[in-house]
């Protein structure tokens, strides 16, 4: 016997406790973000750690990393002051005696065709007017010797040297070295008194007439006196020697090589 309101159909199940649960929200899996934002934080949190620990490095790098100050700055390779270029000074002479170069054999003419004596052009050339001038004047002023080489030189230094028994020094102070002569330049050249021969290469050449008129008038030629009495050179007094300085290279040769000044004129 049924009794009323009762009904022989089983209850529906969604009267059951879990049809209190909204059918919206039943649907969505609750499990499911959990286990898809549980990697994610994994992935930020290691990122941000190698990011932090690759920051705390580099700042413990900074601190124990060597500073670089003045002290540290490298050297240079050498201290040393560079080498002065070689200059023409007195470190420069041998025995008192400054070095000078040989003329080319281009630049060298006659001036004594019976003897063969040679000077550069330009100097032969004024060499020749003042023997002129002189002869006019009535003095004769005569070459003796012009242009030496070097092999020339070696001879007369080293053999004759050997000769007189005179040790290089003692020699000096009469010829100079090899490579050392003012006649291997061109411009120089020793003279004498045709009229009186025997004072050639003598020191008593400064009492012909020859000298006195070339002290008076060899500078309107361009010619001077090589070793004049107490030079600074030490060479001994040689009257009959005189040298050209009448064009650049000639004066730039000598006037270097001795870095002389030129002689005050007295008013």
């Amino acid at each position: 016997m049924n009794k009323a309101g009762f009904s022989g159909k089983p209850q529906n199940s969604s009267n059951d406790l879990g049809d209190d649960i909204p059918v919206a929200v039943r649907d969505t899996p609750v499990a499911a973000p959990k286990m898809w934002l549980q990697p994610q934080i994994l992935m930020i949190g290691g990122v941000a750690g190698f990011i932090l620990l690759a920051l705390i490095s580099g700042f413990l790098f900074f601190l124990t990393a060597p500073k670089k100050t003045a002290d540290s700055q490298p050297l240079p390779a050498t201290s040393a002051p560079p080498t002065p270029a070689p200059s023409n000074n007195s470190s420069d002479t041998v025995l008192g005696h400054f070095p000078y170069p040989e003329a080319p054999q281009s630049e060298l003419v006659t001036i004594s065709a019976n003897r063969g004596i040679r000077m550069r052009k330009s100097a032969a050339q004024k060499f020749e007017e003042m023997v002129a001038a002189a002869r006019s004047a009535g003095v004769t002023i005569v070459p003796i010797s012009g242009f030496r080489s070097v092999k020339d030189q070696e001879q007369l230094f080293f053999a004759v040297g050997a000769q007189r028994n005179q040790t290089p020094a003692e020699r000096a102070a009469l010829s100079a070295p090899p490579g050392h002569s003012e006649h291997h330049t061109g411009y120089a050249v020793d003279v004498g008194d045709g009229k009186v021969p025997a004072t050639n290469l003598q020191t008593n050449f400064d009492n012909t007439k020859a000298y006195q008129w070339l002290q008076a008038n060899a500078a309107r030629f361009s010619f001077e006196m090589s070793f004049p009495k107490n030079n600074v050179q030490g060479v001994s007094y040689e009257p009959w020697h005189w040298r050209f300085v009448g064009d650049r290279d000639s004066l730039e040769m000598f006037y270097k090589a001795r870095n002389l000044k030129p002689a005050k004129i007295s008013p």
